[in-house]
C-alpha cells in the first residue's frame, strides 16, 4: 500500500477514535447520603432512577410534592433521589437536618436525599459530571440550568433524557419511560 495512503488511514482512524465515547457506569460513581453516610447506587440496579436537583426556596420547590406521588405510584420500578443543590439563586441554603425537616413536613418526602452538591461549575459532583456529558453517560450532554431539572436513568444504568424544570414530575415526557 502507498505510504501516504497508509499514514492518512492512520490519521483518520486516530482522529475518529479520539471521538469515541468513554461511557463509564453510573453505579461506579460515590455519593453521599443527607448526613454523610455513602448512598450506593448499584442498590437500585434493576430500576429507574430520576435524580433531581432540590431546592427549599425555589418557585419549583412544590414539584416535591408530586416527586412524592411519582415514587408512591412507581415504587417497584423507580427510585428518585433528591440532590440539594445551593447554586442557583442560593436557594438551598440550609443544612442537612434543615433539609430533612422541610421536606419531611412539608411535603412527606420519603425518596433518598444526597448530600449538598454543585450540579455545574468546575467543583461538579461527579454525578452531575457523568449525567451532563456524553463521553461519560454515552447518551447526550447538557448544562442544569435550574433548580428541579430532572434525569432519568434506564434499569441498566443507562440515560434516557433529561427535563427541564418546567417539566412535571408526573409528565407523561417522564412516566411513559415507567409504564
Amino acid at each position: 500500500m502507498n505510504p501516504i495512503k497508509m499514514f492518512l488511514g492512520t490519521l483518520f482512524s486516530k482522529s475518529s477514535s479520539s471521538e469515541t465515547i468513554e461511557k463509564t457506569s453510573l453505579y461506579d460513581i460515590d455519593i453521599n447520603g443527607l448526613h454523610g453516610k455513602p448512598l450506593n447506587l448499584s442498590d437500585f440496579k434493576g430500576k429507574h432512577l430520576l435524580f433531581v436537583n432540590v431546592a427549599s426556596k425555589c418557585g419549583f420547590t412544590p414539584q416535591y410534592k408530586d416527586l412524592q406521588k411519582l415514587s408512591d405510584s412507581y415504587q417497584d420500578k423507580l427510585v428518585i433521589i433528591g440532590v440539594p443543590c445551593n447554586q442557583f439563586g442560593n436557594q438551598e441554603p440550609g443544612d442537612a437536618q434543615e433539609i430533612e425537616t422541610f421536606c419531611e413536613i412539608n411535603y412527606g418526602v420519603t425518596f433518598p436525599i444526597t448530600e449538598k452538591v454543585n450540579v455545574k461549575g468546575t467543583q461538579q459532583h461527579p454525578l452531575y459530571n457523568w449525567l451532563t456529558q456524553k463521553h461519560k453517560n454515552g447518551v447526550k450532554s447538557s448544562k442544569v440550568k435550574w433548580n428541579f431539572q430532572k434525569y432519568l436513568v434506564n434499569p441498566n444504568g443507562e440515560l434516557i433524557d433529561y427535563f427541564y424544570s418546567m417539566t412535571s414530575p408526573l409528565s407523561s415526557k417522564i412516566t411513559k419511560h415507567l409504564n
